[in-house]
């Protein structure tokens, strides 16, 4: 099914990168992506963000793999002090789509489709996309588009924020039309405008790039590979395309600036790191037919460790654990650097049920990681298996640093309730239900939080429950402006 050409203007206008439905879901236009980011003020920043959060969770399937989070993570902290930006606390949400696509929210919501990993043969390249997205943070382009149509702020956001999520998750011309409605008027002086944002982060991100460590080179290599697909498409093509266009001018502009700009010295460790991620990534895209990704993987020449990865991976799929554990063990032994070799042997001891041996594992790792999540999060798993006592402990500590997780308050609600807590265990759900934008179940959770803490006689934790309820009325609020 074609667009219309003005809807989809509007789309790529008014939201961060969007999948929309059917044969226009291809973002050929991902330079354009996040197109509107920033704050109007830091509160409304954190509000708006963290209220969008909860309607894209309530709306997309997510993949929530914590070794790939965390890689992701980590490749956003170190842009982030190069990026201009204020605020550093960020929360990373993966979405399971093969779609290309990345986007970035105001209060430091940084999300990427799985596709993205497909498309990007390389770490810098990958960076290139999220280099642009947290250049649109900096520049408050969400606060500045907003401005321009004051008149119309409420009803906009709520166009564009509702239409972004529904597309997204796989209803686009729903949400298209939703942001038809209330968008359609404003977009004749819109062009111009975005694309000076795009100009602004273009040179943010480039910059960001090189200060962090970079190839900034990666930037027009990535708009020319886009220009490439799209010329591919022939007149399958997306619409967007004529009015937000890769065009030679800006790939020209992006490599001027690379030129001029240090080009750091590949750091092997960190290539392959990617690699294995890449590999995680497309064997998660392709589960039905694995020789897919495998193919893909191959065909952009990797480190020969990253297919073996892969294939490592894949017969713990095919449920050859003792295979798959010497492969990663062989690898382990290669790079005793990488701690994603050792992350993933632990989870496939884990889901093999081989909870002694993933126990083992993970103590191992974490002597010389303490503080990697993955690994701390498979073995509160491990624990609820065996000792619930002793994975809500671990599940506490964890909380009290990771309180955005939505993994964690599941695990932790199942590691109450099994070990006794049952108040504490509705409450944990509960949390878990608001962080996924559940509202309705987040308050009925809470109720049955509040009744079992009164039948037991523990009024601290209702005096808790109660505090909570307040909190998640601001959140439903929050979501309702939308």
């Amino acid at each position: 099914m074609r667009l219309p050409s003005i809807l989809l203007g509007i789309l790529l206008l008014s939201t961060p990168a969007v999948s929309v439905s059917a044969a226009a879901q291809n973002d050929y236009g991902l330079p354009d992506l996040g197109s509107a980011s920033g704050g109007i003020s830091n509160n409304d920043e954190y509000r708006i963000g963290r209220a969008w959060l909860r309607q894209f969770r309530a709306h997309v399937r997510e993949w929530g793999d914590p070794i790939t989070l965390d890689w992701i993570g980590g490749l956003v902290r170190q842009l982030a002090p190069w990026s201009e930006l204020d605020d550093r606390n960020f929360i990373i949400t993966l979405v399971a789509s093969s779609q290309l696509n990345a986007f970035a929210v105001p209060g430091g919501v940084v999300g990427v489709n799985t596709g993205l990993f497909a498309f990007a043969p390389d770490r810098d390249a990958f960076a290139s996309v999220l280099a642009h997205e947290l250049g649109h943070l900096s520049q408050h382009h969400f606060a500045r588009n907003m401005e321009r149509q004051a008149e119309t702020r409420l009803p906009t956001l709520a166009g564009f924020l509702a239409g972004m999520v529904i597309a997204a998750g796989g209803g686009g011309s729903a949400g298209i039309a939703a942001m038809a409605g209330t968008q359609a008027a404003a977009i004749s002086d819109q062009l111009a405008y975005s694309r000076r944002f795009e100009q602004e982060a273009d040179r943010v991100g480039i910059e960001a790039m090189s200060r962090a460590g970079f190839d900034p080179k990666a930037m027009p290599r990535m708009f020319r590979a886009m220009q490439r697909m799209a010329s591919l498409q022939g007149n399958d093509a997306p619409e967007f395309l004529l009015t937000h266009p890769v065009t030679e001018a800006r790939i020209g502009d992006s490599q001027a600036r690379a030129d001029k700009l240090k080009t750091a010295t590949p750091n092997p460790l960190a290539t392959l790191s990617y690699s294995l991620v890449r590999a995680r990534a497309l064997l998660a895209l392709n589960l039905r037919q694995p020789e897919q990704g495998l193919i893909t993987l191959r065909g952009d020449s990797p480190d020969p460790d990253a297919i073996a990865y892969y294939q490592a991976l894949a017969l713990a799929e095919n449920n050859e654990t003792d295979k798959s554990l010497a492969a990663l063990d062989r690898l382990h032994d290669k790079h005793p650097d990488l701690t994603l070799i050792s992350a993933s042997a632990v989870e496939v001891a884990r889901d093999a049920r081989r909870y002694d041996e993933a126990t083992q594992r993970a103590k191992r790792l974490l002597r010389l990681q303490p503080d990697y999540l993955p690994t701390r999060l498979a073995l509160a798993e491990v624990a609820l298996q065996q000792d619930p006592a002793a994975a809500r402990q671990q599940l506490e500590d964890i909380l009290r640093e990771h309180s955005s997780d939505p993994a964690a308050w599941s695990l932790a609600s199942e590691a109450s309730g099994r070990s006794g807590h049952k108040a504490e265990a509705f409450l944990y759900r509960a949390e878990f239900d608001q962080l996924e934008g559940r509202m309705d179940r987040a308050f009925a959770q809470l109720k049955l939080a509040d009744e079992a803490a009164r039948k037991d006689g523990d009024f601290s934790m209702a005096n808790r429950i109660s505090a909570r309820r307040e909190d998640f009325k601001g959140y439903r609020n929050a979501i309702d402006e939308f």
